[in-house]
């Protein structure tokens, strides 16, 4: 089944309220863009299905492994804000996948770094709500990829 295009994703819009796969993708990126654990464990499959594979992170599996990951990057000195763009919406009964672009700031008190990622997340229904079950980023320049890395690990790494 494929969907409209949609423009772009930021956590603010509205929600449908039926049981769009949608409205998740709307709440998993208000929780990351406010910082919110609770809400983004709400948001993932729970226990050892999920994975997450990303520059920052690597792979991760299980929710306590990315969670892990989350709160590394929001207990951290930088704060970063996405926006979803330039995807795409498919899926069945059971299971939703959306393929597009993250864009975004990571800020630091010194310096601010515009960020871009290919970005997929893939949802599945379980007990009839719409649960992260993957996510996969990737960095297309490099340079922008190591200055984020220097911006999140420190000037350490």
């Amino acid at each position: 089944m494929q969907q409209r295009h949609f423009i772009e994703i930021t956590g603010k819009e509205p929600r449908a309220g039926n049981g769009d796969p949608l409205d998740a993708l709307k709440d998993f990126y208000s929780a990351f863009n406010t910082a919110d654990m609770p809400a983004l464990e709400a948001i993932w499959v729970e226990g050892e299905a999920p994975s997450m594979d990303n520059p920052i992170g690597g792979i991760r599996r299980g929710w306590g492994a990315i969670a892990e990951g989350y709160s590394k990057l929001f207990e951290g000195h930088a704060k970063v804000q996405v926006t979803f763009h330039d995807f795409t919406s498919q899926g069945g009964e059971d299971w939703h996948l959306f393929v597009g672009r993250e864009r975004g700031q990571c800020e630091t008190l010194k310096e601010t770094l515009d960020i871009a990622f290919r970005t997929t997340r893939w949802f599945i229904r379980t007990n009839g709500l719409w649960r992260q079950l993957h996510h996969h980023g990737s960095v297309e320049d490099p340079k922008m990829l190591a200055d984020y890395q220097r911006l999140i690990f420190g000037e350490s790494r």
